[in-house]
């Protein structure tokens, strides 16, 4: 992989609609989220949380575009098979058996996965732009 070839606004810009989806997605999904974790009020916003979130997107996106990037010139549809096969292996694995070991309820896994693996897919979709 050569790093000239990255394109840090590909980056960014996917990094931002990243974030936009898991806040429609878990603003659509508060409800039921707030019932698998435990909560009759929602958290109050907290900046540094967010942009901690923020980082870790941004993370995501940069290796996402690495990954991408270094197997040539895919499709999109490729790509998302792509980075849905990355979800399968790299989240739902783990975060299958971590849920279980903390005795999370599955609608929580749900709620969880389903962001990330929008928030794959959202990555790319936005990055085939640049």
């Amino acid at each position: 992989m050569d790093f000239a070839e990255l394109d840090p606004v590909a980056i960014l810009a996917s990094t931002v609609a990243g974030f936009i989806f898991g806040a429609v997605w878990y603003g659509a999904l508060s409800k039921p989220w707030m019932q698998a974790v435990g909560l009759s009020e929602p958290p109050k916003p907290d900046p540094k949380l967010y942009a901690m979130t923020f980082v870790c997107q941004l993370v995501l996106a940069a290796v996402i575009h690495v990954i991408l990037t270094g197997q040539g010139d895919l499709s999109v549809g490729r790509q998302i098979l792509s980075v849905a096969l990355l979800w399968a292996g790299f989240v739902v694995a783990p975060m299958v058996v971590n849920h279980r070991f903390q005795s999370q309820p599955w609608l929580l896994t749900f709620i969880d996965l389903g962001h990330w693996l929008g928030v794959f897919v959202v990555i790319v979709i936005a990055q085939s732009f640049f």
